[in-house]
């Protein structure tokens, strides 16, 4: 995307993470910790689910149309926007670390998992502020076991999972308005933001089919971090 698209993604972005825009319960939380309602400031990785939902008049923005349209590219027709997410890692955190996992781990099971998560970058993205690392070929394997990283899903929404001794991870850099994409399979994580002044930004958009999306609002999966602990505790993760 280019300079001038990226600064009007940015000018919503950081009226969110000014607090500006109101967002509910969790889902305005430390993704490191799972505080929330407190100083975002001290927040090692703010994380903000559902901004579209939160601020209408951003769906259709253009890197919406952009996922859109990538996703129609890598899957087919019929798919749509399941959830999107900020995530900002605050500069000086060697803590702001997203641990390993598949995403399907966090979702429920469905008949079609199609999915194409697309990654845009707000800031330049790099091993040093914590970008992005993937495993080359996971997305061939079944979901592997993930647990809470703190005690259960009430207390904890992040999920982990172990590396075996066999699995290399590789970095991808990306510079501001770059984009990657993965699928519900990639296992992917990333380390902490080691930069002294550089925030690590970033906007998800994850598209999957409307049979799907349909399906999980029918059992009542919306991806929000306020859904219930019956719903949190039926995610695939918890059962590979």
């Amino acid at each position: 995307m280019s300079p001038e698209e990226m600064n009007e993604i940015e000018d919503v972005y950081e009226r969110f993470l000014r607090g500006e825009i109101h967002v509910v319960g969790k889902d305005f939380n430390d993704m490191t910790t799972g505080e929330h309602g407190t100083d975002p400031r001290g927040y090692a990785v703010v994380n903000v689910m559902l901004p579209r939902k939160y601020y209408p008049q951003w769906q259709g923005n253009l890197f919406e149309r952009r996922a859109q349209s990538i996703a129609e590219q890598l899957c087919g027709e019929g798919m749509t926007i399941d959830f999107d997410q900020l995530l900002a890692k605050s500069p000086g955190r060697p803590d702001a670390i997203f641990h390993w996992h598949q995403d399907q781990a966090y979702w429920i099971d469905t008949d079609d998992r199609r999915t194409a998560t697309c990654w845009l970058a707000v800031d330049d993205s790099t091993v040093e502020n914590g970008c992005m690392q993937f495993l080359p070929g996971s997305h061939l394997e079944p979901v592997r076991r993930h647990r809470p990283l703190h005690g259960d899903r009430s207390s904890s929404h992040t999920l982990v999972t172990d590396l075996q001794p066999h699995d290399v991870m590789r970095p991808v850099e990306i510079s501001r308005g770059d984009i990657t994409v993965h699928n519900e399979g990639v296992l992917h994580g990333s380390g902490g933001n080691y930069s002294a002044s550089s925030y690590r930004r970033a906007y998800i958009v994850a598209l999957r089919s409307q049979s799907t999306v349909a399906e999980e609002r029918r059992r009542g999966f919306t991806h929000s971090h306020n859904d219930g602990g019956e719903v949190l505790n039926a995610v695939d993760g918890l059962h590979a």
